[in-house]
């Protein structure tokens, strides 16, 4: 699990970890990431789990996600998660 893996850090330095992350996941490695830079999370994350409050708020399989989408399900206060092709047991 990475907590905010490239807070902080130059331009040189998050794309190692860019480059690092990307090359456990070709080995099959799943990576958990938490940032609040959604943009970083659109452009390296195949899967997007959106949790507010303790509660799911959305899953989202990483293809032509929005920053809107993301966005709403993260201001939503329904029960019900919002997905993206993506059904939550």
């Amino acid at each position: 699990m990475l907590d905010e893996p490239t807070r902080g850090v130059d331009v040189g330095a998050k794309y190692e970890i860019y480059k690092l992350m990307g090359a456990l996941a070709a080995e099959g490695v799943s990576i958990i990431m938490v940032s609040s830079e959604l943009a970083e999370v659109l452009g390296v994350s195949d899967r997007v789990l959106v949790i507010g409050d303790g509660q799911l708020r959305g899953d989202f399989i990483n293809h032509d996600l929005t920053q809107e989408q993301v966005l709403a399900a993260a201001l939503s206060h329904s029960d019900a998660p919002h997905n993206n092709a993506r059904k939550t047991a």
